[in-house]
């Protein structure tokens, strides 16, 4: 006799769909970054932020128009939304500065170490309780990062404290995004997205370089790919725990492998290749662990996680 076979719960339903959108919002990312780090060859970073801000309301504008609703209206917890847009737009500037000092490689073994930093502020600041199979999945992906990588002796220099301060203030972005789960994403998206805009557009005055055709062009559509990153991170982060979440910032190195093969013709190295199995087989023990666990979730919770 065949055991009946248990429906997916609405808690397990969430939490897959949040960790989709993850990865997917990473594979975007990883466009994000590579396009950013040749712009930022020719254009000043701030230059650079302040055109994306702007191209990134190509897609907020629409989304802002068919809600019809004002996002500066009744803001909930202003506090947190002014400390995610503060550690949002740092984090962005940071990254594209690194970015001019560093090869991008070197950036992305700080930025991988986010996973750490998010599991400890979200233990701090939510509460999450985070469990010893957790912590070393995040650990395993780590090591995973440091095979693939091997960082350059650039990491030990002084631009490497950009990098490393630009993956705590993303790390601590994350968090926020948890904590502000009763705002909608488009409104999330706004407050970051005029954030940068207002404090790339004052230093961009400092740094500002001749413009041409195809780099506007560019430009705004980096913030079109940038606000459908964040938008699709952010919609994960109501979704599922911050814990579970955490884990699959590692794909964004797997995403940057497949790119450099397929567009640039970088043949990954066995170092490369072993790394990546160990982090895919990382991430692949948490999704298998919290489709294990398919904890309820309550109609209370559900209505707080719409858009």
């Amino acid at each position: 006799m065949t055991a009946a076979v248990q429906p997916m719960s609405g808690h397990a339903k969430a939490v897959t769909l949040g960790i989709a959108l993850m990865a997917g919002g990473y594979f975007v990312f990883a466009l994000n970054d590579a396009l950013g780090k040749y712009l930022v060859a020719t254009f000043g970073v701030a230059q650079l932020v302040a055109i994306r801000s702007v191209g990134s309301f190509l897609i907020l504008g629409p989304m802002l128009w068919r809600a019809g609703v004002n996002p500066f209206r009744n803001v909930d917890r202003p506090a947190l939304q002014i400390a995610r847009v503060v550690f949002a737009t740092l984090d962005t500037g940071l990254f594209y500065a690194a970015c001019v000092w560093m090869p991008l490689a070197d950036v992305m073994t700080f930025y991988m170490a986010g996973p750490i930093y998010t599991l400890l502020a979200a233990r701090l600041l939510l509460g999450e309780q985070i469990g010893w199979r957790r912590w070393s999945a995040i650990a395993v992906g780590f090591v995973g990062v440091l095979i693939a990588l091997k960082p350059s002796t650039a990491t030990l220099t002084g631009p490497a404290l950009i990098a490393l301060i630009g993956s705590v203030c993303y790390s601590l972005a994350l968090v926020l995004n948890r904590m502000l789960a009763g705002t909608s994403g488009t409104a999330l998206g706004t407050f970051q997205t005029i954030g940068a805009l207002v404090a790339a557009g004052a230093l961009a005055v400092f740094d500002w370089r001749p413009l041409t055709g195809s780099g506007v062009f560019w430009m705004m559509f980096l913030g079109v790919v940038a606000i459908t990153a964040h938008l699709m991170i952010i919609r994960a982060m109501k979704l599922a725990p911050v814990a579970v979440l955490a884990p699959f910032q590692y794909t964004l190195l797997l995403w940057g492998i497949v790119m450099g093969w397929a567009i640039f013709g970088d043949v990954p190295g066995w170092n490369v290749l072993a790394g990546a199995a160990v982090i895919v087989a990382a991430g692949l023990f948490i999704f298998y662990r919290e489709q294990t666990l398919k904890p309820e979730v309550t109609a209370a919770e559900l209505t707080a996680n719409s858009p």
